[in-house]
C-alpha cells in the first residue's frame, strides 16, 4: 500500500458515478462477497489489515455491479494510541458489509455510492 500513491488507485474503488444506474444494492450478495474475502485473508500466511481487504471487496463489487461505498475514517482523538486508529470499510446501502469495528470513528473519506 505504501509504495502506490493514493491517487493511483482510488479511481478503482467505489461505485462510480457514471455506473450509479446500472447499479443495484444487493445487501446479501456484498455480505457473501465480504465473507470470502475474510476467509482468504486469514488463509493467508501474514496479517492483512482492513484496507486491503476494503479495496479486494470494493473491485469484486464493482465487478458485479453491486452499489458501494469505500469508507476511510480514524478514531476520535481521545481514543485514539494504538495501532487501529485508522480503518476501512465497506457499506452497501447504508450498512457495513464488511469491516464493522466497535467504537468510535470520524469518516474522513468516502469513495462511491
Amino acid at each position: 500500500m505504501a509504495a502506490v500513491k493514493f491517487g493511483t488507485w482510488r479511481n478503482t474503488l467505489g461505485t462510480p458515478g457514471a455506473d450509479r444506474e446500472q447499479s443495484r444494492p444487493d445487501k446479501e450478495e456484498a455480505k457473501r462477497q465480504a465473507a470470502r474475502i475474510e476467509r482468504a485473508a486469514q488463509l493467508l500466511p501474514f496479517q492483512i489489515k482492513c484496507l486491503p481487504r476494503a479495496m479486494a471487496l470494493s473491485w469484486v463489487l464493482r465487478d458485479r455491479m453491486i452499489r458501494h461505498s469505500v469508507v476511510f475514517a480514524v478514531r476520535p482523538a481521545q481514543f485514539r494510541g494504538s495501532l487501529d486508529d485508522l480503518h476501512a470499510w465497506v457499506e452497501v446501502d447504508g450498512e457495513k458489509v464488511l469491516g464493522d469495528l466497535p467504537g468510535s470513528w470520524a469518516e474522513l473519506h468516502r469513495i462511491g455510492e
